[in-house]
């Protein structure tokens, strides 16, 4: 995998201090993590803070949406950042970076093959197993103070770990997996968590040394070469083919025909993928 410097990150010198967890508290219960890793960098908690909780009262997703599990079925934590070095334009590499943590840990954990697990953009991850695509987790992220001296970021991420199928909701079991039904095993979190603190602090390092992993960010997108349903703020859907996902920009690059475009995340409110 190659940086979008074109140099492969692992055989770079940091040139800044490499990045530790400060923080990393765990809750029984939370109204949501991101709230709490929020208010941590409010009062002045420094980056890299991570709040976990065993189970979330009032998590959501992107867009007002909300992200439940069953107590310990799941991996809910949110991280919080404080991006003075990443210019404002490359702050949403934060989440796919995130993301991409997330992915590589749960691959090595579940013993699943290296890019078994898929990013539908912008960031949630997803597999197939030996099926259609189906939602692995959710990641949502916030910022406060982007553009000043005091720019925060949190991303928070929901990731079904030792979750049965028999369990699934009812209204989700055609669309979702875990990493339990993947493996088919148990899977544990306490070393998932572990995995990907590890893997975090790697990526995030390369990316506070300006190398982002733009090879496997785009590598991962299970929406490339896929008709996909961009939702809009109002409800309007449009249904276009996704071409691939610009690393310097983060846009979805979509088409319909000759004509393409570059669709960025603010600009609408959901993307589904067709037939899933």
């Amino acid at each position: 995998m190659t940086a979008a410097t074109g140099t492969a990150p692992s055989e770079r010198t940091a040139t800044v201090p490499a990045p530790t967890i400060g923080r990393l508290e765990r809750f029984a219960a939370v109204g949501s993590t991101n709230d709490v890793v929020r208010d941590w960098l409010a009062a002045g908690e420094p980056e890299i803070c991570v709040a976990v909780a065993d189970e979330q009262t009032a998590g959501r997703g992107r867009n007002g949406r909300t992200w439940t599990a069953p107590p310990n079925a799941g991996l809910l934590l949110s991280a919080g950042f404080r991006p003075t070095w990443l210019p404002v334009d490359r702050v949403w590499r934060l989440a796919a970076t995130v993301s991409m943590a997330m992915a590589e840990a749960a691959e090595e954990v579940a013993g699943l093959a290296d890019g078994s697990i898929g990013l539908k953009w912008p960031n949630d991850l997803f597999a197939d197993g030996d099926g259609p695509l189906r939602k692995l987790g959710g990641v949502l992220g916030e910022s406060d103070g982007l553009g000043t001296d005091d720019p925060r970021v949190v991303v928070g991420i929901g990731l079904n770990v030792d979750w049965a199928a028999a369990d699934f909701p009812a209204d989700l079991r055609s669309t979702m997996t875990s990493l339990r039904v993947l493996a088919g095993r148990p899977v544990d979190a306490d070393r998932l968590l572990s995995t990907f603190v590890e893997r975090l602090t790697v990526l995030v390092g390369w990316l506070r040394d300006g190398a982002f992993d733009a090879r496997q960010w785009i590598d991962r997108q299970v929406t490339t070469g896929r008709t996909i349903d961009l939702i809009a703020p109002d409800g309007a859907i449009e249904s276009v083919v996704a071409h691939g996902v610009d690393p310097n920009s983060g846009a979805l690059l979509v088409g319909d025909g000759r004509n393409r475009r570059s669709v960025f995340v603010g600009e609408i409110r959901h993307v589904r993928l067709s037939g899933v």
